[in-house]
């Protein structure tokens, strides 16, 4: 059986240059993490505000956590001295609050916006109209001066239709254009594009991913 460095490799081998890499470590312990640390990573994602912060004091202060899973807003407080990247902002208000909360201890955040595009109403996420509509009105941009807005993210319908797969990750792309053009035409920090897991990342960096966020084809089936 491969090993973690090994899979490691073997997906940075085939990415495009400036497509970076963040390893989904949700349910796997730390030993797997510092595997994977030693073997040259250094963006993790978590999408359990419990998960995060019971890891990170235990692995290099170097790592950047990345939070993709739903935020509730009464973990926002807890994840801000780990976090370095929030993946999940879903609404207008959550970004309000990581605000208040990166400012009560003098710290900057980045973020990117969650875009709803699949078909599984599970998901969170912006809808596009709601986004384009936030950003006209000044709601991604203004008043907030401990978050850097990043870019977008967004998940793809969980389908073997990749062709359906593609078309929502266009729509996300011609939606980050539109947000880089509009509302965020000054910002040095609006350039990521979050989209792409393990079954559907090549699909993705197609259509313009900057960031893909992959666990199973690094670190095989959860451990817990």
């Amino acid at each position: 059986m491969s090993t973690i460095k090994e899979r490691l490799d073997k997906v940075t081998a085939q990415l495009s240059e400036g497509v970076h890499l963040v390893a989904v470590s949700k349910f796997h312990p730390v030993e797997e993490l510092q595997e994977a640390y030693d073997a040259g990573q250094r963006f993790f994602g978590e999408n359990r505000a419990q998960e995060l912060i019971a890891k990170a004091p235990l692995l290099p202060k170097d790592i950047r956590w990345h939070f993709i899973g739903h935020l509730q807003k009464n973990k926002v407080r807890a994840i801000m001295p780990h976090v370095s990247v929030i993946e999940s902002v879903d609404s207008v208000k959550l970004l309000q609050l990581i605000e208040k909360e990166a400012a009560r201890i003098d710290r900057t955040v980045d973020v990117l916006l969650q875009l709803h595009v699949a078909q599984e109403e599970t998901k969170s996420g912006f809808s596009i109209d709601e986004v384009l509509e936030a950003g006209e009105a000044g709601q991604l941009t203004e008043g907030l001066p401990h978050v850097n807005v990043c870019g977008v993210m967004a998940m793809a319908s969980l389908t073997d239709n990749m062709e359906q797969v593609a078309e929502e990750f266009d729509l996300v792309r011609r939606t980050y254009i539109t947000l880089k053009d509009g509302c965020f035409d000054e910002s040095p920090y609006f350039n990521e594009l979050s989209m792409g897991m393990s079954d559907d990342w090549q699909v993705a960096v197609k259509y313009g991913a900057t960031l893909v966020r992959i666990g199973t084809a690094i670190f095989g089936p959860r451990k817990y």
